[in-house]
């Protein structure tokens, strides 16, 4: 059992079993491939993954990663607080990084604000090349 399960004990047995595979995870994972992890734990349907990882976005402990249609688990603990999220894509090796900005975080509530719309949160996702992809491709 992954640390993150001992912080939020109102997760179902479900809700843990995903969140552990999540924080094994070297990178991010599709639903289907959460549910190919579990099978052996009585996951039989894709509904029973998503309404777990629809709880753990919820809670702030797992975020959805649009572009690659994929889920990964929190990787800071306060996380929760941030209305603003950013993680940095390798596109060659699929490292995912999350990383927090403040200023950028400010400049797109002035955006929203100006387009007076009410922010609630977003997600930055930034496609490239890790640091290691980097030195490789040279």
């Amino acid at each position: 059992m992954g640390s993150h399960v001992h912080d939020q004990p109102k997760l179902t047995k479900n809700q843990a079993l995903v969140l552990d595979a999540l924080a094994a995870a070297e990178g991010p994972l599709s639903a289907y491939m959460i549910l190919d992890q579990l099978r052996e734990q009585g996951f039989r349907a894709p509904l029973q993954v998503y309404r777990a990882l629809e709880k753990l976005m919820t809670i702030g402990i797992v975020h959805r990663l649009e572009s690659l249609n994929a889920f990964v688990a929190c990787r800071r603990p306060d996380c929760d607080n941030h209305e603003m999220i950013a993680f940095a894509i390798c596109d060659d090796c699929g490292q995912v990084d999350e990383v927090s900005d403040e200023a950028l975080a400010k400049r797109l509530k002035t955006i929203a604000k100006d387009a007076d719309f009410g922010l609630q949160r977003s997600t930055v996702e930034l496609h490239g090349l890790c640091r290691n992809c980097q030195r490789a491709a040279n």
